[in-house]
């Protein structure tokens, strides 16, 4: 039982496993929307263009039926008299043709969207499986167009049938009417059918259109097991994975030790925390994060700055502030300007005085805010707790 109820699709498909079916061809669609729209595009063309249509269709059957004896009896004249009335016929009704062209695209469109596939037109043996056939027959797909086809047939028929009833009177009187007002009522009672009907089949759409949306989304539903092994073979081994992030995490320190030498200044607590600031005047309106670590990363910080006549300057308080509230290429706080100031000024007055100035005091008393000093529960670049 654990291993059928393992086996049921219960979790959502993923984009992925969308994405794929539209490749595949496998989108929403819905016949009922398609014929329904050509059906109403027919009916609105009719609406606006039908008195001229109908102009247009008189004058053609009127030349149609006049024709001279010595035509009548041309074996050669008489097909190009014909040829000349259906290429006027096709001129009358290619806009129609055009509209309901257009109307059977974007049906499809309006649902499903564009999907072109190769995968779908491909010929497949398993389509010949008269067991999976019979599958589909039987499955609540096959069921629900069942359904919607007799819920269909009744439906129309009873429409067209009901049509047919309240224009009995108006079908009989037809053929005793001349022919420009024959065609006039017949081609009202064509609109008004057409509109009766497609009524029907929206009513008919209504339904169909919500089903094949979860018919659709249902088919695409994935077991646990499958969004399992999608996500393996999207993101890879998990081995692999933090082996990438190990190599990613070594290269993006080598290139912070590389950035130590061109340092103003490395603040350490001394042994625990080491944080390289860099102050260019020019570029930054605050001192930058060059480098920054912890316990070995802060000794080998050290180590490179002293080998590159980095100035390392001993401040604990305001070293564990900078690590805990800065990240990597970030300008420092602004609680925190007054301190790094005091640091670098002392910095600078070193260098004069190794050009022959006087002997600079170290700063005795740096003040860092209180709030610069969070509990160390998470480290900003991921590095560990030092403590």
């Amino acid at each position: 039982m654990a291993e059928e109820q393992a086996q049921e699709r219960t979790e959502e498909p993923t984009p992925k496993r969308l994405r794929e079916a539209r490749e595949k061809g496998q989108v929403p669609r819905s016949r009922e929307l398609n014929t329904t729209l050509v059906l109403l595009t027919g009916a609105f063309a009719f609406f606006f263009s039908g008195p001229f249509m109908l102009s247009r269709l008189e004058a053609l059957v009127i030349e149609g039926f006049s024709i001279d004896r010595a035509t009548i009896f041309d074996t050669q004249a008489l097909p190009a008299v014909l040829f000349s009335a259906l290429g006027d016929a096709l001129l009358l009704l290619a806009p129609l043709l055009a509209f309901l062209l257009l109307a059977s695209v974007l049906g499809p469109l309006s649902l499903g969207g564009w999907a072109f596939s190769v995968e779908a037109v491909k010929p497949k043996l398993e389509k010949l499986d008269p067991i999976k056939g019979l599958g589909r027959i039987f499955s609540l797909k096959g069921l629900m167009e069942l359904v919607k086809t007799l819920a269909k047939f009744v439906v129309v028929t009873a429409a067209a049938a009901l049509v047919l009833w309240m224009s009995e009177s108006e079908l009989l009187q037809l053929g005793g009417q001349p022919l420009g007002t024959a065609l006039e009522h017949t081609a009202q009672m064509l609109l008004w059918g057409f509109f009766v009907l497609t009524g029907v089949l929206v009513l008919i759409a209504a339904v169909d259109v919500p089903f094949q949306l979860w018919e659709h989304h249902r088919q695409l539903r994935m077991t646990r097991q499958e969004v399992k092994d999608e996500l393996k073979e999207t993101e890879g081994n998990p081995e692999m994975r933090a082996r990438v992030r190990q190599i990613q995490r070594e290269m993006a320190q080598q290139r912070m030790m590389a950035e130590v030498p061109k340092a103003d200044v490395v603040i350490t607590n001394p042994t625990h925390f080491a944080v390289a600031l860099k102050y260019d005047q020019q570029r930054s309106a605050a001192p930058r994060v060059v480098a920054r670590g912890a316990d070995l990363v802060a000794q080998e910080i050290r180590s490179i700055a002293l080998q590159a006549n980095v100035p390392v300057f001993e401040a604990p308080p305001l070293a564990r502030a900078l690590y805990w509230n800065t990240r990597l290429g970030q300008e420092i706080p602004a609680e925190l300007y007054l301190a790094v100031a005091q640091v670098l000024a002392y910095i600078y007055q070193l260098r004069e005085f190794r050009r022959g100035g006087a002997y600079p005091q170290p700063p005795t008393h740096l003040e860092v805010p209180p709030e610069m000093h969070p509990p160390p529960q998470a480290d900003p670049d991921g590095e560990g707790d030092p403590a």
